[in-house]
């Protein structure tokens, strides 16, 4: 194995200053710098990253840790911060909670315990107190989801602007048996948008025959017995208003097995906006999210922080706002 020594005795300088040339340190010049990475590369040299950690050094890892990257959410976070990341010679590591606290310590420690340069987070609904504590020597921003016990740091959407666009687009439309199904509100993203929902129709002024699904915000499975129970009550709603990602997935997908008619049966709005969605049926109106936007100017903000080594401490919070996409699968309630 090539080490420091083999290459400080190729280019006739000390091994401390072949570290520092590979470490970026600003006090070797450029030309150093050049002549010692083609002398590694043409070597073959591999960093001795255990090595650094002993040392008390930070890697170039940044932990993503998300509830569950089968939702199209949290992939595309993960590709818009890992092209952020490696533009800066950072490397993204991914890492999967199912919202089960237990796990998220677990990845926390195991980042912590390798140095990573940083962790981005979309919390669970409950820390553990022990996670909370890592993150304190760690520096960390939370997406999405904001937790008070996790710090101040935090890029997220506008979730009851979202929500109160979509009721208020079908409460325009005349509909007044409206449904919502979503997340429920142990998490601040749910509870966001149930509030939404329920202010859209406070704010319209008249009496409005509502019903709430609340459920797993990840679960397809909860978005399609959402959508069979709202069709088996007496009164069948009008329009449904969907709160998640994979309810929207689960709720579309039993409406079409079911052969409801959209919209002069039922109107819908979704959440999200998939690339299935402008085709789903007579086209899918649904709030779209700029998530990508959002999971870059999260890395960039972040790069700054890891590269002017700033404090963790001072608040910071961005709030994306929603767009509401509308196509022909809402319309005027059935006569």
């Amino acid at each position: 194995m090539v080490t420091i020594k083999d290459l400080a005795a190729v280019l006739n300088v000390s091994p401390s200053t072949i570290g520092r040339a590979l470490a970026g340190d600003k006090r070797i010049s450029d030309e150093m710098k050049l002549k010692v990475q083609q002398a590694a590369d043409e070597a073959g040299y591999v960093a001795n990253r255990a090595a650094r950690m002993m040392r008390g050094v930070s890697s170039n890892l940044v932990g993503l840790i998300v509830p569950d990257i089968r939702n199209s959410f949290y992939s595309t976070i993960a590709h818009a911060l890992s092209r952020c990341l490696i533009s800066a010679n950072y490397q993204l590591t991914l890492c999967e909670t199912d919202d089960d606290r237990m796990l998220e310590l677990q990845h926390i420690r195991e980042l912590t315990s390798v140095n990573v340069a940083g962790i981005i987070l979309v919390p669970s609904a409950k820390p553990h107190p022990e996670a909370a504590r890592l993150l304190k020597l760690t520096p960390h921003i939370q997406l999405l989801r904001k937790q008070a016990s996790l710090g101040e740091q935090w890029f997220g959407i506008d979730d009851s602007k979202a929500i109160f666009e979509a009721t208020r687009h079908v409460l325009e439309l005349g509909h007044r048996h409206i449904a919502y199904v979503g997340g429920t509100g142990d998490l601040p993203t749910g509870m966001a948008r149930i509030q939404g929902f329920r202010d859209a129709i406070a704010a319209i002024g008249v009496e409005v025959d509502r019903v709430e699904e609340l459920g797993p915000p990840s679960s397809t499975e909860f978005g399609r017995e959402a959508v069979r129970r709202l069709l088996e009550r007496p009164r069948r709603p009008t329009a449904l208003v969907i709160g998640t990602v994979q309810n929207t997935l689960g709720a579309i997908d039993e409406l079409n097995r079911l052969g409801v008619q959209v919209p002069s049966q039922l109107s819908v709005v979704g959440f999200g906006d998939e690339l299935g969605y402008r085709w789903w049926g007579p086209g899918l109106t649904t709030v779209r999210l700029p998530v990508s936007e959002l999971a870059t100017a999260c890395g960039l903000w972040f790069l700054h922080q890891l590269q002017n080594k700033s404090q963790n401490s001072a608040p910071y919070g961005s709030i994306s706002p929603p767009d509401l996409i509308v196509r022909n699968s809402s319309g005027p309630p059935p006569a």
